[in-house]
């Protein structure tokens, strides 16, 4: 086979090693073989980038394990062209598994330019991906702390949740914090609703008459002293997000102007994506990537419906929720295709390919630093009408006649 990199390098990255299998294609043509193993460690990560440099070393290929590569792609990165590559894209040969085999295999194929990269985000765009990922587990986290508080109250027989619409607003956080305190009147209680919830009294007292034991008190306490805790982290992530988010305002707005994208979803979108569409080709590429597009499946000169990949799941996550965002308005292009296609696909199936429409727009509006131009909510109805007047014309021709088709002329009056 064809050799692409003359000096290249495959790393086997475990936790607490890596192995590497130097090749180096000498003038002669033949080539100089060396492995070595290296402690994962700051000090053995040195001595790796020395031994890659020692052999004037230009393209490393590693494979994506877990989190273990991170440390060694950012110690290597700018110094050499890296492939981070799936392991599931380069099996070796089954019962000839080793360390020292896996780094030769790897590095085999990186000189005969068979690895695939994946993309890897530029620095800026994964230090501000680390911060919104974990920010958004922390939410989560916080609403498994309010489901909680909700289940509590169930068990002992407290309605409160099906009178006030938010469980931690001032009236319904004064009503638990008494709660926990020992009061158990109703009527005492539900004095304590403040503004829209004084209407509500008379609900209020049949909702909080229930039997709330001494351990429910505990978990009240403990559940809500957990929860101001989370909402302070969520605070402070929120202020750091927003401070690395000041380069990227000029995107954010253009993410905005595509109906249902709020400036939350905005954020995650360019914390997974970046700003920079040149690494993926087209925007079937770029759907690929996310896994929001059916895997290919031909044998035999059959197509059958491949699964498609898992792809970024940050990513088909939150296009999802635009999606079903988008299935509740009524005023754009997205929102009716969905009408459009929910008849006929069903609406689970329509959700996910209004999703690949708006991945599809977002790559364009990216890549062009363009706003989105809506098509507008009739956009099928007029295709409707064309696709119509071409069928009826044809048939008229089938039938001998010669048609000239013209808009009728607006009755003046």
């Amino acid at each position: 086979m064809q050799v692409v990199y003359e000096r290249c390098c495959g790393l086997d990255v475990h936790q607490k090693t890596v192995v590497g299998c130097r090749l180096l294609t000498q003038p002669k043509g033949t080539i100089e073989k060396s492995i070595c193993t290296f402690a994962t460690t700051t000090n053995g990560l040195d001595a790796l980038d020395h031994w890659l440099a020692e052999g004037h070393v230009q393209q490393v290929a590693l494979e994506s394990t877990g989190i273990y590569w991170r440390p060694i792609f950012n110690r290597l990165e700018g110094r050499y062209e890296i492939f981070l590559v799936n392991a599931q894209h380069m099996h070796a040969i089954p019962g000839h598994k080793t360390d020292i085999k896996d780094s030769e295999w790897i590095a085999d194929l990186l000189r005969h330019g068979l690895l695939k990269a994946s993309f890897i985000p530029p620095k800026p765009i994964r230090e501000l991906r680390d911060l919104v990922r974990t920010q958004t587990q922390l939410v989560q986290e916080r609403n498994r702390h309010i489901n909680r508080i909700h289940k509590i109250l169930e068990t002992a027989n407290i309605k409160l949740s099906s009178v006030v619409t938010d469980i931690l607003g001032k009236s319904a956080r004064q009503m638990l914090e008494t709660l926990i305190a020992g009061e158990s009147d109703p009527t005492l209680l539900a004095k304590l609703a403040r503004g829209r919830m004084r209407p509500k009294i008379a609900q209020l007292q049949q909702a909080l008459q229930g039997h709330l034991e001494p351990h429910h008190r505990f978990l009240l306490s403990e559940t809500l002293a957990h929860l101001d805790f989370l909402q302070q982290r969520v605070g402070q992530l929120e202020q750091e997000v927003a401070e690395r988010l000041s380069p990227f305002e000029k995107s954010l707005a253009l993410l905005m102007t595509i109906p249902g994208i709020s400036r939350r979803s905005a954020t995650i979108i360019l914390s997974e994506l970046g700003t920079d569409m040149a690494a993926f080709p087209s925007a079937a590429h770029l759907a690929s990537w996310v896994g929001l597009c059916p895997g290919s499946h031909l044998s035999a000169g059959k197509r059958r419906n491949g699964k498609p990949t898992k792809g970024n799941r940050y990513l088909r996550s939150v296009l999802t929720q635009i999606a079903w965002v988008l299935t509740r308005m009524r005023n754009n292009y997205l929102s009716a295709q969905y009408r459009h296609l929910k008849p006929r696909l069903g609406k689970k199936k329509a959700v996910v390919a209004v999703a690949h429409s708006v991945l599809v727009i977002i790559y364009h509006v990216l890549a062009k630093g363009e706003p989105y131009q809506d098509l507008g909510s009739d956009y099928f109805r007029r295709q409707d009408k064309e696709q119509q007047a071409r069928r009826f014309t044809r048939q008229l021709e089938a039938l001998g006649y010669r048609v000239e088709l013209a808009p009728q002329e607006e009755v003046t009056s």
